[in-house]
């Protein structure tokens, strides 16, 4: 039986400048355990400011947000970083890997943040996220030593350390060639079909989004389709 992972209710967003601008109207869907979903639209459609808002980094908005169950929407920031950390894993356009530190240490640092479980269970998962995107030759190389496709599978993995109950991405293949954006599409289905993994990826990659199990269509502020 599906869980669902998230909700949204009645979601409203306003711009002022100077004037105010509905950037979202209406917004209202859930994703359920498991399910890999794809938001599309044409640029300046509100997909990106529909993400940041899902994902608790804004907060300026009208209408309700649930995340595993539990309402985000008026929690103080302290609360929502907490749920950002435990819930929510987040793999951006760019990877943002840190050339300091090994991929193996890019990996564990937000497990290092969180600080809930002993460094050697840390090292563990890590480990057995870099086997399940086949990328375990990769551990103890420097960020600056790997293709695009390989940097994308560690922020991947890095998004997967906590053990997230959604993974979010806005344009995580937005960078990438054909090959390397077939291989992050892969990684993600397998998330989804063997590890129950929600996931919630905002692409202009229309063969992308007609692969996964739904997709919900933005179009000026609105939902058209989902």
């Amino acid at each position: 039986m599906s869980t669902t992972i998230l909700e949204a209710k009645h979601i409203y967003k306003q711009f002022y400048d100077p004037v105010k601008i509905d950037v979202l109207k209406d917004i209202n869907f859930q994703v359920q355990s498991g399910e890999f979903v794809s938001v599309i639209g044409k640029s300046g459609c509100g997909k990106s400011t529909l993400l940041y808002i899902l994902s608790t980094m804004d907060t300026d908005y009208q209408g309700e947000l649930y995340i595993d169950g539990k309402k985000m929407t008026g929690l103080k920031e302290k609360e929502l970083a907490a749920v950002r950390n435990e819930k929510i894993g987040f793999v951006f356009q760019f990877h943002y890997l840190l050339n300091e530190f090994s991929v193996m240490e890019n990996i564990i640092l937000p497990a290092r943040k969180l600080a809930r479980k002993p460094i050697e269970e840390v090292k563990e998962r890590s480990l057995f996220l870099l086997k399940t995107l086949d990328i375990t030759k990769l551990a103890d190389k420097n960020p600056r030593q790997l293709s695009g496709g390989e940097k994308q599978r560690v922020a991947i993995a890095r998004a997967m350390i906590n053990e997230p109950r959604i993974l979010m991405g806005d344009e995580p293949t937005g960078n990438l060639d054909k090959k390397n954006s077939e291989i992050v599409f892969h990684t993600f289905q397998q998330l989804a079909q063997e590890f129950q993994q929600s996931l919630l990826i905002v692409t202009h990659d229309p063969e992308f989004a007609e692969r996964t199990n739904r997709i919900i269509e933005m179009e000026d502020g609105r939902i058209i389709r989902q």
